[in-house]
């Protein structure tokens, strides 16, 4: 039987924690059913980088943006750069961009700034905007309703671990859910019943690695390959079969990242 093939919508190829095997992850990966990989710029300075692993691997996209916890310590974007970096035929969406009250609550001014930046160049170029959302569930969900009424766009809650309140907020928007470890924790049962009350033809899956692995490599560096593992948690949260819930993730993903379908 063919291996099910999945997408992981969301990893940072060009973070130092993969300067020394960077090839092999990859190579795992795809091994692992991992069949394309979207890896997010946080900071534009280091777009070239970024760039250059997605121009160096088949399997790779790329995604640019400035992160919201760094949006007070770089320069405010503009949206005639991001229109400009959108012309790469491998620059398939616009972030990680969004609102980050935890750590960063006293630069919310800048970072709603810089959020309304991105979504004006996710409307003008039609790319999915990625949301990074952290202790700012209000503030988020008025932005993206406010802005959506000036011009539709596509968009997608990286990550997604916040309350039901914005799940419904951006799933009324048509935008979509993803999947990462953090769903796959023994102590995320409430995540995962939000997850169940979405409409599985708007999930995603990602890992965010390094960061968040599912278990059981929880606590370990987290790769592209172990998106397999949050899959296997999402396919049982919506009662599906692995293949059925990788096919409908992979054709979500194909539907959001258009630039990067197959």
């Amino acid at each position: 039987m063919t291996q099910a093939t999945i997408v992981d919508s969301h990893c940072h190829l060009d973070f130092p924690d993969f300067d020394d095997e960077r090839p092999a992850v990859i190579e795992r990966a795809l091994d692992a059913g991992v069949a394309r990989m979207v890896t997010i710029c946080t900071k534009l300075r280091l777009e070239p980088q970024v760039r250059a692993i997605a121009e160096a691997h088949a399997p790779v996209f790329y995604a640019a943006g400035t992160h919201p916890m760094s949006a007070a310590d770089e320069p405010l974007t503009s949206v005639d750069e991001l229109l400009t970096l959108s012309q790469h035929p491998k620059f398939v969406g616009i972030g990680e961009t969004g609102l980050d009250y935890h750590y960063t609550a006293d630069t919310a001014d800048i970072q709603k700034a810089s959020l309304r930046i991105h979504i004006a160049a996710a409307r003008d170029t039609k790319l999915p905007l990625i949301i990074h959302a952290r202790a700012a569930d209000d503030d988020m969900a008025q932005i993206l309703r406010e802005e959506y009424q000036n011009g539709a766009y596509s968009c997608v809650m990286h990550c997604f671990s916040s309350s039901a309140a914005l799940a419904h907020a951006a799933l009324d928007l048509g935008f979509y859910l993803s999947m990462s470890g953090i769903a796959a924790f023994p102590k995320s049962q409430e995540l995962r019943d939000i997850f169940a009350q979405a409409p599985v033809d708007r999930i995603l899956v990602e890992t965010d690695s390094p960061y968040l692995a599912p278990p059981p490599h929880r606590g370990k560096r987290n790769e592209p390959a172990f998106t397999a593992h949050t899959a296997k948690v999402g396919a049982e949260v919506f009662q599906m079969s692995y293949a059925d819930f990788a096919a409908q993730t992979t054709a979500n993903f194909d539907r959001l990242f258009w630039k990067a379908a197959l």
